[in-house]
């Protein structure tokens, strides 16, 4: 049993000494949108994070897609490229445009993502990556604006936390590989 409960521990420790994030909040919230940001540093490279970063369908949560498979996630990473999901039967979904593309430093995409489609908001979306303590600092950064008729306060609350998870799964993947 103690054998057990150490090694129980001792994964738990690996892990969260793996891919720590820094810092989550929600940054700012208005009438107009809302401005979250994540932190997190990991143990690589930033050709290594950003390597992963382009390819979500090993990173990003399937219950946070339309086909709750993140195996049907493409991202060409090029301005002008699509961040999407193919789905049964045919469908699709644009997820962000990439409007600026930088290997190793920065990807910035465009548009709304899951149910803030419905609304009539647009975003950016931001990932910074920075060198430093042996590893790198990933910074993500995602600017929402426009209308929501019941506001932005409880919206920007769950886009964080969906943020912060996928943040968390990215760090993780990184180093795992």
């Amino acid at each position: 049993m103690r054998k057990t409960a150490f090694r129980s521990m001792a994964a738990m420790a690996a892990l969260i000494c793996v891919a720590v994030p820094a810092a989550a909040a929600v940054d700012g919230v208005g009438d107009s949108g809302f401005q979250v940001t994540q932190t997190a540093h990991v143990a690589a490279s930033p050709d290594k994070v950003y390597d992963a970063l382009i390819v979500p369908s090993r990173w990003w949560d399937s219950a946070h897609t339309f086909s709750q498979s993140a195996a049907n996630l493409t991202l060409d990473a090029r301005a002008g490229g699509c961040w999407c999901e193919a789905m049964p039967g045919g469908g699709t979904a644009q997820h962000m445009t990439v409007v600026y593309a930088l290997p190793g430093k920065i990807l910035r995409l465009r548009g709304a993502l899951g149910p803030l489609q419905g609304m009539g908001v647009d975003g950016s979306m931001t990932w910074s990556l920075k060198p430093g303590n042996g590893g790198t600092d990933i910074t993500l950064t995602y600017n929402v604006g426009g209308y929501a008729n019941d506001g932005f306060a409880m919206l920007s609350k769950a886009v964080d936390t969906v943020l912060a998870e996928q943040l968390a799964r990215l760090a993780q993947s990184t180093t795992s590989r």
